[in-house]
């Protein structure tokens, strides 16, 4: 029992679900571009996903790649107008559409060395060689235990009101487990501070 509770469990990238992904993960696999974008300077690398955030990472990383093939399942963007047009517009930035992961490659010594794709219309395979993958394909907020307790968006992120505070008096929350956009070590401390000034406001108040 705790007169008040800070929640800060996080979001979870999502992955492709190979064990080949799991293998090259820190060796050419990454679900951060603004953590590990720095580490392909001058390399060919690709990013998988369709949305705001994979063409925001894809623009990200054009900063530090030759190239950057966006793999998506379709033949168009589930992305916004604004960012489709940036993302057309970057002439680093091709696209490899109807097309899925179906296997990274690499090797213990050399690390990941490309990828295996497999075409979403006819089923063919075909190799790409990059050095480098970036999901991007979401995040799942790590929130099972409050569902029915607290206020949920649809996606299950907790629903923040005033920053920190929750639908429930003396329960505030911090971190990636209520921010739906940004998601940075930097923004969840920053909201950490803020919840644990709030717990102590509250309490000192009660006292």
């Amino acid at each position: 029992e705790a007169k008040t509770v800070i929640i800060a469990t996080g979001a979870s990238a999502r992955w492709l679900g190979m064990e080949s992904e799991q293998r090259f993960r820190g060796q050419g696999v990454s679900a951060c571009a603004t953590c590990d974008g720095f580490f392909f300077k001058g390399q060919e690398i690709a990013i998988v996903g369709g949305g705001d955030s994979a063409m925001e990472e894809a623009i990200f990383l054009t900063k530090f790649a030759s190239k950057v093939h966006v793999v998506h399942r379709r033949e168009a963007l589930r992305a916004s107008r604004i960012m489709t047009d940036r993302a057309h517009a970057n002439q680093k930035i091709s696209f490899v559409w109807n097309s899925v992961v179906a296997e990274v490659l690499g090797n213990d010594e050399d690390g990941m060395t490309g990828l295996t794709l497999k075409s979403t219309t006819t089923g063919e395979l075909s190799q790409l060689a990059v050095t480098g993958l970036f999901v991007a394909i979401g995040h799942t907020p790590n929130t099972g235990p409050f569902v029915g307790q607290l206020d949920l968006d649809e996606a299950g992120f907790i629903v923040p009101k005033e920053l920190i505070k929750t639908s429930k008096p003396g329960v505030f929350v911090a971190g990636d487990v209520a921010d739906t956009k940004y998601q940075q070590a930097v923004s969840a401390a920053g909201t950490g501070c803020m919840a644990a000034l709030a717990a102590e406001s509250l309490l000192a108040e009660e006292d």
